[in-house]
């Protein structure tokens, strides 16, 4: 299968965040009173949906906005202590090249992420749906599958947790997982995606030249 529009997560899948994210971990547990695990216990975590992980850490549902928010301020603070996997300036350049359409939904805010991809790369990209609620990104996807006018058949959402291919199925797309992001590929094959990719060269392969219609 070959798709005209990728639609990318971000952290995880394009920006190598996962160690920051542990090191605030515990600041963020204590500020929100959830239960606060080790490193190793959050290591283990790794095969877990996000609905399993808040129950699992007893995070109270509406605080979830309230974390989500303070966890865009943290990455505003770091955010030059955090680098894009290697390739993904490249594979985003030839995404480009082909006329692919590219596209990132994520719950971090637009800022940061044109920060982190910097100038040349962040114009590379047509569409931006960000600020997504923990469970809303199926609408993002959606949003950016009106403003492209292309059909869900020919699009393809790539990202690194089953929140992610569950917001995909629910946006009725097909999607390809990542295996260097939060979630590990062995959890993430268990969902069944359509594609997988197990280095970022190998992104490129599903997509051919042409704009969406």
């Amino acid at each position: 299968m070959h798709y005209r529009l990728a639609i990318f997560d971000y952290d995880g899948t394009l920006v190598d965040s996962f160690q920051w994210f542990m090191g605030v971990f515990g600041e963020v547990a204590e500020r929100y009173r959830f239960k606060r695990p080790d490193r190793d216990q959050l290591e283990a975590m790794r095969g877990l949906s996000a609905r399993e992980l808040v129950r699992k850490l007893d995070v109270a549902v509406w605080k979830l906005p309230l974390i989500a928010n303070h966890m865009r301020k943290l990455v505003a603070r770091d955010r030059d202590a955090m680098r894009l996997f290697a390739g993904v300036p490249e594979m985003l350049h030839v995404l480009a090249e082909r006329d692919v359409a590219i596209a990132i939904v994520t719950s971090n805010a637009e800022h940061n992420v044109r920060h982190g991809l910097g100038g040349e790369l962040s114009r590379l990209v047509r569409y931006y749906e960000c600020g997504a609620s923990m469970f809303g990104k199926p609408r993002k996807l959606r949003n950016v599958l009106r403003r492209s006018g292309c059909h869900p058949g020919q699009a393809l959402a790539i990202g690194d947790e089953i929140r992610d291919i569950e917001a995909a199925r629910a946006a009725g797309l097909r999607f390809g997982a990542v295996g260097w992001g939060y979630t590990t590929l062995a959890a993430l094959r268990a969902y069944g995606p359509e594609e997988i990719f197990e280095a970022v060269a190998d992104i490129p392969r599903c997509f051919d030249a042409g704009r969406p219609a």
